[in-house]
C-alpha cells in the first residue's frame, strides 16, 4: 500500500478549518488507497539505513546517528527532533527508528507499535503520546511482547489536556485510567523526556533480570554507599546478602585491620592494593555471589583504566545480572570513560537515583506476567472506520 507522510501543520490542531482541511485528505487519500502519515510532524528517520523522511537537516545528524535497537514513537515534531539530537549527542544508545507522528489522522501510534514488535531491529521502544487512539487494540500490544515499552503521557493534568487538544488535535482522556492501564499492560510509565533517554538507554543494554537475590554495590565513598541503600530501599529494591564465601574472597584484597562490609567500601583495600586489582576482584566476587541479581558500581574516571572493568560487560549478559554505573569526575576523561563503558555494555547514569530507578523499571518489565499470545494473534480493529477507545 502506498503511504504519504504530511509534515507541515495547519490541520485539526488549529481550529475547524483545520480540521475540515484534515478530514479531507483523509478522504482523497482513502479513496485512492493511500495511508496517510501525520500531519504536523517531522516523519521517519531509520538509523540502520540512514533514511531520512523529515525536514529535519541538522549537519550534526548525520554525524551522530547510529544504529542501535531503540525505537521511538512521538506525537511532537520538535520534540522528536530535539529528543533526538539529545540522546545521539549524549551516546550510549542507537536508534533504530524514530517514527514522529504527530496528528496522527490515519497511521497511529498502535499501528506503529504492533510493526515495531514485530521489527528484529527494534529492542525497546519508547513512546510520547498525548492520546491513544484504539486503547484496548495497544494495550493487547504492550501485554502481548516480551520487548521492554517505556511510555512518557502527555496530558496528564486538565491544562496538560488542554494544551494538548491545541497541540496535536489530541483528547488526553482520564489519565488516572490510563496510568493504570499500562501498569496492568507491563507498560514502564515515565514523567520527563530525560528519564525517558535514561530507561531507554538502560534497557537497550540489559537483556535480563533474575528475581532472587537483591543488588550489590561497589563504591569508593562510605556515604556514596549509603545514599544509594536508601535509593534502593526508596525504590523497593532488597540491598543483597552477601554469602560468607564472598566475604571471604573480599577480605584477600583488604587491609587486615577492616573487614568488608555492604555496600562495599573499597578505599582501604584500594590504598593496599591499587585500583585494577581491587576493582576487577570485588566486581568478579560479587557477580558470582548467588544472593546478588544485579550491581552497581561506583567509579573514579580520572584515575582508573577501562580495563579494569573489561570483564564485566560479559559478565553481566552470561549471567543475567544486569549492571549500572555512577562516574564522578571531571573534563574530557569523563565523557571518555562513560563512552567506552557504555562501549562494553554498562548504561551509565548521571544521578545515583536514576541508576536505581532504571533497576526498578528494569525489575518491574522482566516480572511482567501472562505473556500472551504472539502479536499476530492479536484481533482488535484498528482500521479508519471509529468505533476505537481514546485514551
Amino acid at each position: 500500500m502506498k503511504g504519504i507522510i504530511i509534515e507541515s501543520a495547519g490541520f485539526a490542531e488549529v481550529g475547524q478549518e483545520g480540521k475540515r482541511l484534515q478530514e479531507e485528505c483523509i478522504r482523497i487519500a482513502s479513496e485512492a488507497g493511500i495511508r496517510l502519515w501525520g500531519p504536523n510532524c517531522m516523519g521517519l528517520i531509520d538509523g540502520h539505513t540512514k533514511t531520512v523522511f523529515s525536514f529535519l537537516r541538522n549537519n550534526n545528524l548525520w554525524d551522530l546517528l547510529k544504529s542501535g535497537n531503540v525505537s521511538l514513537i512521538v506525537q511532537s515534531g520538535m520534540l522528536s527532533a530535539g529528543f533526538l539530537m539529545m540522546i545521539l549527542d549524549r551516546g550510549g544508545m542507537g536508534i533504530a527508528k524514530m517514527c514522529s507522528i504527530g496528528n496522527k489522522c490515519d497511521i497511529h501510534e498502535g499501528e506503529l507499535l504492533e510493526y515495531l514488535i514485530k521489527d528484529p531491529q527494534t529492542d525497546v521502544i519508547g513512546l510520547y503520546v498525548e492520546s491513544i487512539v484504539d486503547a484496548p487494540y495497544f494495550m493487547d500490544l504492550c501485554r502481548s511482547t516480551n520487548k521492554p515499552i517505556v511510555i512518557l503521557k502527555g496530558g496528564q493534568s486538565p491544562a496538560g489536556a488542554k494544551a494538548a487538544q491545541s497541540h496535536t488535535a489530541s483528547m488526553a482522556g482520564n489519565y488516572t485510567l490510563t496510568s493504570h492501564a499500562f501498569r496492568q499492560a507491563g507498560v514502564v510509565e515515565v514523567f520527563d523526556v530525560n528519564e525517558l533517554a535514561d530507561l531507554l538507554r538502560g534497557f537497550s543494554q540489559i537483556h535480563s533480570y533474575r528475581r532472587a537475590g537483591g543488588t550489590a554495590i561497589v563504591t569508593f565513598s562510605g556515604a556514596g554507599g549509603i545514599i544509594t541503600s536508601d535509593l534502593l530501599y526508596n525504590h523497593g529494591l532488597p540491598l543483597a546478602e552477601l554469602s560468607p564465601e564472598t566475604f571471604t574472597a573480599l577480605q584477600e584484597v583488604f587491609p587486615e585491620w577492616m573487614p568488608p562490609s555492604h555496600p562495599v567500601d573499597i578505599w582501604p583495600a584500594i590504598e593496599k592494593n591499587g585500583y585494577k586489582k581491587v576493582y576487577t576482584h570485588v566486581i568478579n566476587a560479587l557477580m558470582h555471589d548467588d544472593n546478588v541479581n544485579s550491581l552497581i558500581v561506583h567509579l573514579l574516571p580520572n584515575l582508573m583504566d577501562i580495563s579494569y572493568l573489561q570483564e564485566l560487560g560479559s559478565l553481566k549478559d552470561s549471567l543475567s545480572k544486569p549492571v549500572t554505573a555512577w562516574l564522578t569526575g571531571n573534563g574530557d576523561r569523563l565523557v571518555e570513560f562513560r563512552n567506552q563503558l557504555e562501549d562494553i555494555g554498562i548504561p551509565v547514569f548521571d544521578e545515583m537515583k536514576r541508576g536505581v530507578r532504571f533497576f526498578q523499571a528494569a525489575r518491574q518489565h522482566f516480572d511482567k506476567k501472562g505473556i500472551i499470545e504472539p502479536i499476530a494473534e492479536v484481533s482488535h480493529c484498528h482500521s479508519r472506520e471509529g468505533g476505537n477507545q481514546v485514551l
